[in-house]
């Protein structure tokens, strides 16, 4: 069949050298933003052309002093709120994670009744394969080793924030160009450190582990799914628990302060304040990281298991193993010089500039990728090869797995354009939704729920044709390297999505600092171009976990050996019902935790506005301690019982029911899931943009809809706050539920393939 022009001895250099660079130039833009002094300093002009880089305070008469202090002030309490409550939820995360990582070992070691002995290779009965007692050590091993990942990058991901929110707001003085370029430099940080740490942690994981298994290449990948489970399971609670937290601060910061008060966006007389900037980083930043870094994970598992059941594996063709691995690797590579283009080669001179400059990042990397894709399936594939599907080996091209992995790749740019379009307020459907406002709430909240609605058909078409092209030229393995293809330009993706969050701290901490309008109409500039962004982000997020979970789904397939899913069996179609109605139920848990969480947190609004005097004339100071301590204690609460139903629902149904029931519930729990993820974060991302619309007041049209404290302008506020929990909560959770169901129904698939249906052999 010919082999790869890339060696053996190259592949096992490239990949660790391609992460080491990308946690390189993660550190260079860390000592890059770091520049930006936290403390008092003169500030002359630059040298370069003659540009005067003056400050709006110096100019305006303003003490450069204070303004400095109270930034700094601010952002250290923000902060220590979110290491507090990461610290605090990853302390009941740290017990979840070891009773499971328990509960992996015995049921797969139970498979064979922990007998140490080898045993029949799954796909050949020919050959001898490690024992089952080794297959639940390691697969134990990687979960612990995908969980800790997660949490690091989470972690990470968090501090990098906060540390750069009144950087950005410093910056903001000097101009909108220079305060981009800050905000968009720490997302950056995150973005390639979660990108390279994942890959590094990976590619090391795997080398250790061939020290055991030698040349069982299927039960050495078929232990790596641990990694994805892992990764996915804090994703779960990192999503559920900062999403609970950071809309129970938003919602109860808005309906006190902007509807019942008429007070401004993150005013400091608001008492939920400072835990509405807390939330942002703790849901948006670590929980956004968790969940795309829990993707990367997943669909690198999936391919590397159905590689290893093909030629790749059973020829040790270790290049073309390690193919999954190395289009992320070429992936940092393009990512880092995407990035210099946002931050050093362009220079943002104008507000109008902001959103096209980050949407030319999307269209850059995925062009420069897709040359990429090529390259390393040229370097790296034989010239034909045979994939593993469904009990047979099918012949596939090198240039039929570069169309698959493109395909995934520019299926999540349509994705994320169309995301783009219903939900920033440059277009038609937002400012209708807008529009709607004139009569009310009830209209804003019925044309945002139709947008959302709409908003699903192309995402939905772009991701089935992924699907048909991928599995029709390279089966599940086509499949699970779209989505790759799609999480390739990882690190530019996450860049962007944390770009939000930072933007949108650094305009509360400018409010909060009492800094000029001026300055807070930047900073409002760059949140609302990072709104947008953010939703991409979700975007992104969903599309490629549609992929993850069939890819995971069709490995799970093979591995519990059923040769086909008949949906008439009633075995299965009870499946697909249940299966089909957990993302509803899923939904009603995180959205009536937000809602109990929120309820106490207007309560205690109120009782801080109505009891502390000289609080609403700015002469009194807010509880600022109790807001946060009730957001965390309901989002560690209340993040139990949803993480419980996603992941008991996987061990229950197949232990009970069997594996023809639990493919059921997976294919139900996919379809459904997608759809109302995609709904609900666009209505709630349309219905947050339709108010940034009114307030901005750029156009005659939005012009005539406010000013803030309008009819309109409480109208869109209404559904600004109904929309908070769906876009922040639900709807990026329901990507972590399918995902996650998958992932551990193929790693327990051996234990239900042996022991599970209990129910039916019973009667």
């Amino acid at each position: 069949m010919g082999g790869a022009i890339l060696s053996d001895l190259v592949t096992e250099i490239v990949i660790p050298a391609c992460a080491v660079v990308g946690i390189l130039f993660s550190l260079v833009q860390w000592v890059l933003v770091s520049k930006v002094k936290l403390s008092p300093q003169r500030h002359a002009p630059e040298k370069n052309g003659g540009y005067n880089d003056y400050l709006i305070e110096e100019e305006e008469g303003l003490n450069d002093h204070n303004v400095v202090q109270r930034c700094a002030e601010i952002q250290s309490a923000i902060s220590e709120g979110a290491t507090s409550f990461l610290f605090t939820e990853y302390q009941y995360v740290g017990i979840f994670m070891a009773a499971f990582a328990i509960l992996i070992f015995l049921f797969l070691g139970s498979v064979e009744g922990f007998s140490t002995k080898s045993q029949p290779c799954t796909y050949n009965n020919d050959k001898m394969c490690k024992s089952a007692l080794a297959n639940a050590i390691f697969s134990t091993v990687s979960f612990l080793l995908g969980a800790i990942t997660s949490v690091v990058s989470g972690f990470l991901g968090m501090k990098i924030a906060t540390y750069a929110n009144a950087r950005t707001t410093l910056e903001a003085r000097k101009g909108v160009g220079k305060a981009f370029i800050i905000a968009f430099r720490s997302g950056a940080v995150m973005g390639f450190l979660l990108a390279a740490n994942g890959l590094l942690v990976l590619y090391i994981a795997i080398n250790l582990f061939k020290l055991y298994y030698g040349d069982d290449w299927e039960g050495l990948f078929e232990a790596i799914t641990g990694y994805g489970l892992g990764g996915s399971s804090m994703a779960l609670f990192g999503r559920v628990g900062g999403g609970i937290y950071t809309k129970a601060a938003d919602v109860g910061a808005d309906l006190v302060g902007k509807v019942e008060r008429n007070i401004p966006e993150d005013d400091p007389r608001n008492p939920a304040v400072i835990a509405d900037n807390v939330g942002d980083n703790v849901g948006d930043i670590a929980g956004m990281g968790s969940d795309l870094f829990g993707s990367y994970a997943e669909s690198s598992c999936a391919a590397l298991v159905v590689a290893s059941i093909s030629s790749f594996g059973i020829n040790h063709d270790l290049t073309g193993m390690c193919y999954p691995l190395l289009i992320s690797s070429v992936g940092i590579l393009v990512c880092l010089i995407t990035t210099l283009f946002a931050t050093d080669f362009f220079e943002i001179k104008a507000v109008k500039e902001i959103e096209p400059a980050l949407k030319k990042q999307l269209i850059i990397s995925t062009a420069l990728m897709t040359a990429g894709i090529a390259l390393i399936s040229w370097l790296a594939l034989p010239s034909s090869f045979t994939i593993f599907n469904f009990g047979t080996q099918k012949v596939v091209k090198n240039w039929e797995l570069f169309f698959c992995v493109a395909i995934g790749l520019w299926a999540g740019l349509v994705i994320g354009f169309v995301t783009e379009y219903y939900t920033s307020n440059a277009y038609s459907p937002v400012q209708d939704v807008a529009d709607s406002c004139r009569t009310g709430a009830a209209t804003n909240v019925i044309f945002g729920l139709a947008l959302g609605y709409k908003s699903v058909i192309i995402p939905i078409f772009a991701i089935a044709v992924s699907i048909f092209v991928s599995f029709s030229l390279a089966a599940m393995y086509g499949i699970a390297v779209a989505a790759l293809g799609m999480l390739s330009t990882i690190a530019t993706g996450l860049a962007i999505d944390a770009y939000g969050p930072i933007s949108d701290n650094a305009g509360g901490i400018a409010e909060m600092a009492g800094m000029s309008h001026r300055i807070r109409e930047r900073t409002d500039a760059l949140d609302a171009a990072g709104n947008t962004t953010a939703a991409i982000g979700k975007g992104f997020a969903i599309g490629s976990a549609a992929l993850v979970s069939l890819a995971l789904f069709g490995a799970f397939v093979s591995r519990a050996a059923i040769s086909t899913v008949d949906v008439l069996t009633p075995k299965v179609f009870i499946g697909l019902l249940v299966g089909a109605m957990l993302p509803y139920w899923f939904s009603a848990m995180t959205m009536k935790s937000v809602g109990s969480a929120a309820l106490k947190m207007v309560e205690e609004v109120r009782r801080q506005f109505n009891t502390i005097p000289g609080l609403m004339e700015g002469t009194a100071k807010p509880d600022y301690a109790t807001c946060v301590k009730i957001s965390t204690d309901a989002s560690i609460k209340e993040m139990i019982p949803p993480g419980a139903l996603v992941m008991l629902t996987p061990l229950i149904v197949g232990t009970l029911f069997g594996v023809e029931t639990l493919s059921g519930v997976l294919a139900g729990s996919l379809v459904s899931g997608v759809q109302i993820a995609i709904s609900a974060s666009n209505t709630g991302g349309a219905w947050d943009n339709a108010k940034k619309y009114i307030e901005a007041g750029f156009s005659d049209h939005a012009k005539s809809l406010g000013p803030k404290g309008s009819d309109s302008h409480k109208a869109a506020v209404i559904g600004d706050t109904i929309g908070d929990p769906l876009k922040d909560t639900s709807g990026p959770s329901l990507n972590i539920l399918i995902k996650l169901m998958a992932v551990e129904s193929l790693v327990f698939a051996p234990f239900f393939a042996r022991h599970g249906g209990l129910l039916f052999k019973l009667f």
